[in-house]
């Protein structure tokens, strides 16, 4: 069976099909927490803490995520959860919230962090 996303000629089943829009659910963080490989795609990454947590997406020296990735953050906990650069002189993040280099969520809130291009993403969602 090919990996997703595929290359050319490769055949999708329709139980491949069927199965992209699923996310796997990740553990809770309950802490601070940086991006890293393997949360990209079909993964659910979960904020969970009773006060302030923070989401961070690295500079592309430390892991370089391929453009065009998307991590999408789900804030189960009480505590506000804000998405932000490791180090935002070198990685830019931009959403239309209220900081926009530094949106949050609310409990029950999510978004999804879009890279465009070299050190540069996008947070779009149910942002503050």
């Amino acid at each position: 069976m090919p990996t997703w996303p595929g290359t050319t000629g490769d055949v999708v089943t329709s139980t491949m099909w069927n199965g992209l829009p699923a996310f796997t659910v990740q553990t809770a963080k309950t802490a601070d927490y940086t991006a890293a490989s393997g949360d990209e795609y079909q993964q659910l990454v979960q904020m969970n803490k009773a006060t302030a947590i923070a989401f961070q997406i690295p500079t592309d020296a430390t892991y370089n995520f391929a453009i065009g990735t998307v991590i999408t953050v789900l804030n189960i906990g009480v505590g506000t959860c804000t998405i932000s650069a490791v180090t935002s002189g070198t990685t830019t993040v931009l959403s239309a919230g209220a900081v926009a280099a530094s949106p949050t969520l609310a409990q029950y809130k999510s978004a999804a962090c879009i890279k465009t291009a070299a050190n540069a993403w996008y947070v779009v969602g149910a942002i503050a």
